[in-house]
């Protein structure tokens, strides 16, 4: 009997909830409903406030879905039908596929000598997890390399033309933007000279960061003078995708296979400060001569086969010719978005963060970070890691620099040291942590570099260039003016609008 009460009680306890939520629920339809017909002035007010509810809720939460979320809800039927055409991953597309089946063969050239990475462990037991999950996705650690940072890009070109004009066997080249200036003509005129010489150059270049230069005169230039080039994703084939906007963003410069350089420069005459275009331009390169060379050659033939679509080449046949005892380790790595939602680049980055124990050390142009790295940067600075990011204060993009001002927030009140590059633009993009490892490459702290652009670095250990990046960004931070919290939170609110609007298109920008 007194079961039977408690049954009837909670039976009646759910019931008047129940017909509660149903009230409020036709409350509410009766309220929308009178507003609609009665005060529609009020109705669009809430609308509008609902609006900016979302954006609110994306800004939180930093996601490239959400950037989606509020597409569709605006424009329902339009947002709906752009976000088939451009938002999907399209991770299933015969473009995919081939780019994964030309990533698998490149593995196959590509082994792990164990020893090595026994040995690695041993002397790294904090970093090994980052080496050996690089190594699972198919870029070996090397011994026998020899590292040369330079700290400007005029330093860089200056010793690239010197190794350009001693090759051999052969010349590639990959860059995502070619200007016409002093640094090309003298680019063109090794490369023309090299080609008579029957040494062998292929040129790989992106057409949207080429779309000014890369015309039928430049074209028939290039054929003229025997260069073999490639143009990368041809933005009228896919304009009607997002597939338009994965863009080859890496920098390699490869002589005879056993001298490699990637880092910040493209090929334009403000990478050598021959004119100054958004003040001192101040970027990054790495040399490899030897073993370590190989995963940048690699990298090339990949992204040339993919550019190609039917080319098939012998990678065995650019392999390094010439033996070189340094110490040290070396990994090169690359990523792009048929990799999505595994992003090699972006996890070596989280990892670093993570494993730093002491410092860990940022340059980059943009800082525009999902929510994730976000928490990993805010998580090592409050758990007493000295964690410094440089940014330029002279920008080339300003909706880029006001999504990037936008971001300091959260990190400097986590603890994260802001500075700003005062004489100028930073381009270089390096990270260097606890004196035992660092990256540079093509790499910026983005979106764009995580997910839309195909991009390449170099993990490097125990090389004296890692104390080298170290000294370059101590250097460097002479140089720039530290931001602080309070400076951060005083910003005009016109400009806290731009960039909190501005921050919710992040993920296109």
């Amino acid at each position: 009997m007194v079961l039977l009460r408690r049954r009837y009680a909670g039976i009646s306890r759910a019931a008047t909830v129940a017909i509660g939520v149903i009230l409020q629920a036709l409350t509410m339809y009766a309220l929308v409903k009178f507003l609609q017909e009665y005060s529609s002035w009020v109705y669009i007010l809430l609308e509008i406030f609902s609006i900016l509810l979302v954006f609110m809720l994306v800004n939180d939460s930093e996601s490239y879905k959400f950037f989606w979320v509020i597409i569709v809800l605006i424009l329902p039927v339009f947002g709906f039908v752009l976000y088939f055409m451009w938002g999907r991953k399209r991770t299933n597309s015969k473009t995919n596929k081939r780019i994964r089946e030309i990533e698998e063969k490149g593995k196959t050239y590509k082994t792990q000598d164990p020893e090595i990475l026994d040995e690695f462990k041993k002397l790294h037991p904090n970093k090994v997890q980052i080496c050996r999950q690089l190594v699972n996705y198919g870029f070996p650690v090397y011994k026998n390399t020899d590292v040369i940072y330079f700290e400007t890009g005029e330093k860089q070109f200056e010793a690239m033309f010197k190794d350009m004009e001693s090759a051999k066997s052969f010349i590639f080249l990959e860059y995502f933007i070619i200007y016409e200036g002093k640094i090309w003509r003298r680019v063109k005129e090794i490369l023309s000279r090299k080609v008579l010489e029957g040494v062998e150059v292929r040129l790989l270049f992106d057409d949207f960061g080429c779309l000014v230069t890369n015309t039928n005169e430049f074209r028939q230039e290039l054929a003229k003078m025997g260069i073999r080039f490639s143009v990368f994703a041809p933005i009228q084939k896919e304009m009607y995708s997002l597939t338009f906007n994965y863009r080859n963003h890496q920098k390699v410069v490869i002589i005879d296979g056993n001298i490699g350089y990637t880092g910040g420069t493209n090929i334009g005459d403000e990478y050598a400060n021959l004119y100054e275009k958004h003040g001192h331009w101040k970027d990054t390169a790495v040399r490899l001569t030897g073993e370590g060379t190989w995963g940048l050659t690699s990298i090339f033939l990949e992204m040339w086969e993919i550019s190609k679509g039917y080319e098939d080449l012998d990678y065995n046949k650019y392999k390094p010719t010439i033996q070189v005892e340094a110490g040290g380790y070396v990994q090169a790595m690359a990523d792009g978005p048929a990799n999505n939602p595994e992003n090699p680049i972006e996890s070596t980055y989280t990892h670093m963060i993570n494993k730093a124990r002491e410092y860990i050390y940022f340059t980059t142009p943009y800082l525009v970070l999902d929510n994730k790295m976000v928490t990993d940067l805010r998580r090592a600075a409050k758990s007493g890691v000295d964690v410094r990011i440089i940014t330029p204060r002279k920008y080339d993009k300003w909706y880029v620099y006001m999504v990037t001002v936008m971001n300091y927030g959260k990190l400097l009140e986590a603890g994260v040291k802001i500075y700003e590059y005062v004489p100028g633009f930073i381009h270089s993009k390096i990270v260097v942590s606890d004196d035992d490892c660092a990256i540079c490459g093509s790499i910026n702290m983005d979106y764009r570099s995580f997910y839309l652009h195909y991009e390449c670095g170099v993990l490097m250990s125990e090389n004296d260039c890692v104390f080298d990046i170290k000294q370059d960004f101590m250097d460097t931070l002479k140089e720039c003016e530290r931001i602080s919290f309070d400076k951060w939170q005083k910003r005009g609110i016109l400009q806290k609008s731009i960039q909190w609007t501005l921050k919710i298109f992040s993920p296109i920008l």
